[in-house]
């Protein structure tokens, strides 16, 4: 085989082999595939020179307040000073220190969940015990649920990072208070009754204790 004969052919299986490697490398297109087209808006940032921003409104906190409002602004401080805070998982919790609450001090047992009371707020209920106490009454309570649970306005202080949250609650409970006698003077067995409360709760975000108190109450 001579000299010009053999040269072709190295070229020709360096040719195949180069076009081998490139198929592997990109691929190939079937039909009539059209190239790759930048998205509208980056199209259109690029063009304008606007910067494309991320993200929006958080839906944790506009879920349940309006957005822009003074307690959504709050309830994004909040979260700034501790990440982990969650709006939804707040309104959670308050939904089960309702009952518990609630419950205790029905049945006169505020220690359980003195915890989780303001020292004002917890006088304020050992008031109420102890003059039912006083006059002879008890009271038979059964809590039968919640039909309704709202964050109604939160309040942020950034000097001590001290939160306030109102929310509103619609329970359902049935409560029969019986004198010394054991006769009934107020309620019915078995026929629950609506109870509606605005209660205030507090916490110092980004403290170590992670409970929220109670110090406030209305309806």
């Amino acid at each position: 085989m001579n000299s010009p004969i053999l040269q072709l052919l190295v070229l020709a299986g360096i040719a195949i082999f180069l076009i081998l490697r490139l198929k592997n490398v990109l691929g190939t297109r079937d039909g009539f595939e059209a190239p790759p087209k930048s998205s509208p808006i980056e199209k259109s940032a690029n063009r304008r020179g606007f910067e494309v921003i991320e993200g929006g409104p958080d839906h944790d906190i506009v879920d349940h307040v309006p957005d822009g409002s003074d307690s959504a602004k709050a309830l994004a401080e909040m979260k700034r000073v501790e990440p982990d805070f969650g709006v939804g998982e707040f309104l959670q919790g308050a939904r089960g220190a309702y009952e518990m609450i609630l419950m205790a001090f029905e049945r006169g047992s505020l220690d359980d969940v003195s915890l989780f009371l303001s020292p004002d707020v917890y006088e304020a209920f050992a008031q109420v015990v102890d003059q039912r106490e006083q006059q002879g009454l008890t009271v038979e309570a059964e809590f039968v649920g919640i039909s309704h649970v709202a964050l109604d306005a939160a309040r942020f202080d950034s000097d001590e990072n001290r939160a306030e949250i109102d929310v509103s609650f619609v329970g359902e409970l049935i409560v029969v208070v019986r004198d010394a006698n054991g006769e009934i003077v107020e309620g019915e067995p078995g026929r629950s009754k609506r109870q509606k409360d605005l209660w205030t709760f507090e916490r110092v975000m980004g403290a170590d204790d992670p409970n929220w108190r109670l110090v406030a109450t209305g309806d």
